[in-house]
């Protein structure tokens, strides 16, 4: 064996690392979840959040709260790297922060023990892009009575496709709900959960369709409605399972985690916020700090229709991406246990008298509605053969053979080479050696009212709009949590998601 000629430490490039960690937050909305958790952790009672356009054009966010604030230890944690003075919160690992590096102006004003403090960072992003780690000016002056903390960022940064006008007050709501503090669900599952009143403040070249969101920092479950005596219950029945503590043995010892959750109907479900697609935000979630994070949904066994469920399991050994997106424990002992311990509990939930006596109703109404439904289809038919000259589309496949009819003659969509009724997206189409994804639907609102997934659909073909009153509705309301809007009278007529364009296809149209 060689000689030991000294002991080295492998070494870090700040630049590269700030740069990573910064670009791992690409929605501009995880901006105002790491504001909110640091407010919690600072155990603000108040956090306002504005946001506004600037004379340059360029956006301006600011955030304030009452909290404890930062002395000059927590002020210089704030902008290090993993170096977090936090040990068991929300933002121990000091990553959050590095978001605000995606701007063009950083400047901090806290106050703590009677000493102010003013941190100020230009062109970080522009700085790091160029290979320079960036720094902060610091001032402090003492004499100050209270503690806070005020942060203003100008010209942040998103992903691909994003501008600040997205940030609608219903776009936030929703996000805010289910990703952040304010979705938290430590007053079902902790002791003594600390609350804090939420605000935002848009500007009205983004939102004018009111002057402020404000909301507390807890997740409501729908109220309990467990009378089943009509079978016009069943959509808006809801029974809440109460906290329990449960444990779970990891390598010889044990673990504990908390859970909380509700069995309910589709009118109920509808009660909470969503972000995303609504069905698909139900199911049983892994959480930390009270905060749902991903769901888990192989818990629930196949007789069992997941959307019915929402149960949170709240295990603060569960460690998360950096993103604090998804679980980055999922390979450990620690998620096989508490997996294996949740199909236990919800075993026992689905053996729950009420539980069994809610599915067998749901049974019966099923049957009836699917009666209701086929007698409807036989009364559809009979009324349009009556009037042989009034053509209407009610289903996929009768879309499909009015799609072949119009291909056969002279249509140019293309040619549908795959179709899958249980999916969201249909059909595939083939034309010109090219393929894509098509939404098919009788009536352009149909779509959306059923919440189907459409963002990865190249195009949407339907009989006809429908309702249009509908679809402004949807408008003004939001997608799922997204932006739209459907531009129907252009001469390609299309529907625009979060800036991104679907082509839609009237085909009514090309048959008059």
């Amino acid at each position: 064996m060689s000689e030991q000629l000294e002991y080295r430490k492998p070494s870090v490039n700040e630049v590269n690392e700030f740069l990573e960690i910064a670009s791992d937050f690409q929605d501009p909305l995880e901006l105002i979840r790491e504001a909110l958790s640091n407010s919690y952790d600072a155990k603000a009672s108040r956090v306002t959040i504005e946001i506004d356009q600037r004379f340059d054009g360029r956006t301006r966010i600011r955030i304030q709260d009452d909290g404890n604030g930062m002395d000059e230890e927590g002020l210089t944690s704030f902008f290090d790297l993993g170096n977090s003075t936090k040990e068991d919160s929300i933002g121990y690992k000091g990553h959050g922060t590095k978001i605000y590096y995606k701007s063009d102006l950083v400047e901090v004003d806290t106050a703590k023990d009677g000493v102010g403090y003013r941190a100020v960072m230009e062109d970080p992003w522009e700085k790091l892009n160029s290979h320079e780690l960036p720094e902060y000016s610091l001032y402090s002056g003492t004499g100050v009575d209270e503690t806070y903390t005020n942060i203003e960022i100008v010209g942040f940064r998103s992903g691909e496709g994003f501008s600040a006008g997205k940030l609608t007050y219903n776009r936030i709501n929703h996000y805010i709900n289910w990703k952040t503090i304010g979705g938290s669900l430590a007053h079902r599952l902790a002791a003594d959960p600390h609350e804090m009143e939420i605000r935002v403040e848009l500007d009205d070249v983004f939102d004018d369709t009111r002057n402020e969101l404000v909301q507390q920092s807890r997740f409501e479950f729908p109220q309990e409605r467990t009378d089943l005596q009509r079978l016009d219950d069943i959509e808006s029945a809801c029974k809440h399972y109460p906290y329990r503590q449960r444990t779970v043995e990891v390598n010889g010892r044990e673990v504990t985690y908390d859970i909380v959750g509700f069995v309910a109907g589709k009118e109920a479900r509808e009660e909470l916020p969503t972000y995303g697609r609504h069905s698909t935000q139900f199911g049983i979630w892994l959480a930390k700090d009270h905060i749902k994070v991903e769901r888990v949904p192989s818990v629930v066994g196949s007789d069992h229709e997941t959307p019915r469920f929402f149960f949170v399991a709240n295990c603060q050994e569960l460690e998360l991406s950096a993103n604090r997106e998804t679980v980055r424990n999922k390979s450990s002992a620690l998620f096989d246990a508490l997996v294996s311990d949740l199909k236990r509990f919800l075993d026992r939930v689905v053996e729950d008298p009420w539980y069994r006596e809610y599915l067998a109703q749901r049974k019966t109404v099923e049957i009836e509605e699917s009666a209701d439904e086929a007698a409807g289809s036989i009364q559809d038919r009979i009324e349009r053969a009556r009037y042989a000259n009034t053509v209407s589309v009610s289903n996929s496949h009768e879309l499909i053979a009015r799609c072949t009819e119009y291909a056969s003659s002279g249509g140019s969509f293309g040619q549908i080479v795959d179709f899958d009724s249980t999916e969201d997206i249909e059909a595939i189409v083939e034309k010109g050696g090219e393929y894509r994804a098509v939404a098919l639907t009788p009536s352009l609102h149909d779509l959306f009212v059923a919440e189907r997934a459409v963002r990865e659909a190249d195009q949407i073909i339907c009989w006809e709009y429908g309702d249009l009153d509908i679809l402004r509705q949807i408008e003004v309301d939001g997608y799922l949590g997204r932006d739209i809007q459907f531009v129907l009278s252009a001469e390609e007529p299309y529907c625009e998601l979060d800036g991104e364009r679907i082509p839609v296809l009237e085909l009514q149209q090309c048959f008059s």
